[in-house]
């Protein structure tokens, strides 16, 4: 109902969008079940969909019509669909379910996503949600709180399958179907121990499954084994899954002993919260922005760039100032400084692009950097050439001067070429010194391309044209 037929091939990429995308008409369709307080309507509107989907409904109404949804529809909300709420709207959704659905729903989820659930609540409702869970899960769960935020050991799920390293195939495959109802949900690999619970490598199910049961396990064990510290960032660990084609990987406490796994869908959401984040901080409006935040909190996490913004375009004002006769003289100057500096911008931001993905992807390090500098620089000369030829016509063209023409010209190759070095040198500066390039970068380069091109354009005008 939600979706386009399952069967149907998409015929291309709109198709396929669209086979991805919740239907237009289903938000409607709810509101007037929920009016109608039909909960029988809202089981069939909700019967087909992903808990995913589910959420993004949740995020897609009003805050009212989300409080009647959920009082009469409460007991649909699973563990799922809390784990895949934008996390600006999960305590609101938290704080509407009745306490034996929270219940219920919380003890469907895996260790590492009940952190997730609960790190970012306040301090009553983490206690509520530990207080329904089972005494192990608790123990679990406040263990993996106790380290660092950010760290490998919020991001590891507890519930590990592990086994003595001189285990053979078929001691395992009797294990494991011993075992069954004690398992995770999902787990890709069996981890070898040594008798100090330390990790010494690992087999995937497709080698168990596919290897005779006389086999050791340690003979196979895969290459990719490697074990990651429970206080690691867990940019660095999406870093190795990513670099290192990881499917899941150990964690180990200080002593080396094992103390959870993480798996790829967790080190892949680390990524691309990540690069969400990047955007948002280079657009300058909060690197936890979602739609689902009321008025004020967006106010609050736009201002304080606006203001940087602001003061920026004082300084970029005053050195226009200091040229006033000059524009005054001529006033085509004024006309045509503007495309100057916005030339720029563009230019610097596009390469500010670039490097802050490269620093955050740690593609740009010490022993190419100065090859991409020479890259940007080139590329700034060149379309600074491009365009200075440009608009030296359109200068002459426009208000019949030569001249005029040869100082927009020389300006814009001046204003490129700088700002292609701006935005590859200034985040690489500030990551040198531990402030995040692409929160602040953003001003910098936009300053020093304001002005530079006013600097250059203005300047070269007094000189040459006065």
């Amino acid at each position: 109902m939600a979706r386009q037929d399952e069967h149907a091939l998409p015929r291309d990429e709109g198709d396929l969008r669209d086979a991805y995308a919740l239907d237009e008409s289903l938000p409607s369709q709810l509101r007037a079940a929920v009016a109608a307080s039909d909960v029988a309507a809202i089981d069939v509107l909700m019967a087909p969909l992903h808990p995913a989907d589910i959420a993004d409904l949740l995020e897609q109404v009003s805050d009212h019509e989300r409080a009647a949804w959920l009082a009469l529809w409460s007991r649909g909300i699973d563990g799922e669909v809390l784990s895949e709420l934008d996390w600006g709207l999960r305590e609101e959704v938290i704080g509407l379910l009745p306490e034996d659905v929270l219940a219920e729903a919380v003890r469907e989820l895996d260790s590492d996503d009940v952190v997730d659930l609960v790190e970012d609540l306040e301090d009553a409702q983490i206690e509520a949600i530990l207080d329904v869970l089972e005494p192990s899960d608790r123990v679990a769960v406040e263990q993996a709180l106790s380290y660092p935020e950010e760290s490998a050991g919020r991001l590891m799920q507890r519930e590990v399958v592990h086994a003595p390293a001189h285990w053979t195939v078929g001691q395992m495959i009797d294990y494991l179907r011993a075992r069954k109802l004690d398992l995770p949900e999902q787990f890709y690999h069996v981890i070898l121990t040594d008798p100090r619970m330390k990790p010494v490598g690992y087999v995937t199910l497709g080698r168990l499954l596919s290897s005779p049961r006389t086999t050791a396990l340690a003979d196979v064990t895969e290459d990719s084994f490697r074990t990651i510290p429970a206080t690691q960032h867990e940019d660095d660990v999406a870093y190795a899954f990513n670099q290192y084609h990881l499917i899941s990987a150990p964690v180990v406490d200080e002593d080396g002993r094992l103390v959870g796994v993480i798996t790829i869908d967790d080190a892949m959401i680390v990524l691309d919260e990540g690069a969400q984040e990047d955007l948002l901080k280079l657009a300058g409006v909060g690197e936890e922005s979602s739609l689902s935040d009321r008025v004020i909190e967006t106010t609050k996490q736009r201002f304080p760039w606006l203001f940087v913004n602001l003061l920026t375009a004082i300084l970029a004002s005053a050195v226009i100032a200091q040229f006033e006769a000059a524009i005054a003289q001529i006033v085509a100057l004024a006309v045509l400084m503007p495309i100057v500096a916005s030339m720029g911008g563009n230019a610097g931001t596009q390469s500010l692009t670039v490097a802050v993905r490269a620093i955050a992807t740690r593609d740009l390090t010490r022993s190419n950097l100065m090859r991409v500098v020479w890259r940007e620089s080139a590329v700034g000369l060149i379309n600074g050439m491009v365009f200075a030829v440009v608009m030296g016509l359109v200068g002459y063209l426009w208000f019949g001067s030569l001249a005029l023409g040869g100082v927009i010209a020389a300006a814009m190759v001046i204003n490129l070429l700088v700002a292609g070095l701006a935005g590859i040198l200034i985040p690489v500066v500030l990551d040198r010194f531990d402030i995040d390039p692409a929160l602040a970068s953003g001003a910098f380069v936009t300053t020093v391309t304001d002005v530079v091109g006013f600097l250059a354009f203005l300047g070269l005008a007094v000189v040459f044209l006065l």
